[in-house]
């Protein structure tokens, strides 16, 4: 019913930004909670930021201080703005929303997901 489309994934030298955007089709984005979420093969997917519809964001402590976000529900897209990327920051970035005000940094409560965008991060 709800399909997000993440992009702005590149590739960057250590020290770079990156902005990913994620859109959504739903008409009521402004009543869903919108997270990002990342996977390095080998790796559990990783919670990396949430934004309820209300409220300040959450962010994983290993993206705090450098990766900042932000929600324009007139366009129905989220943002991520990624500072001072480390290689550790590559993988294959999604967006995940579940209608409703309660976030999770689990990623099985969400009922939607993106394709992903890759992120790759040269030292």
């Amino acid at each position: 019913q709800v399909q997000l489309d993440e992009s702005g994934g590149g590739l960057v030298q250590a020290g770079g930004s990156l902005r990913l955007s994620c859109a959504a089709s739903t008409r009521t984005f402004s009543d869903y909670t919108v997270a990002w979420f990342r996977r390095t093969p080998g790796k559990e997917r990783e919670f990396v930021a949430a934004f309820r519809p209300s409220g300040n964001p959450e962010y994983a402590n290993s993206v705090k201080g450098r990766f900042t976000g932000s929600r324009d529900n007139a366009k129905n897209t989220v943002y991520l703005q990624m500072n001072k990327l480390t290689p550790e920051d590559t993988a294959v970035y999604y967006c995940a929303a579940d209608r409703g005000s309660v976030y999770s940094r689990t990623y099985d409560m969400y009922a939607y997901w993106g394709q992903g965008t890759q992120v790759t991060v040269s030292s």
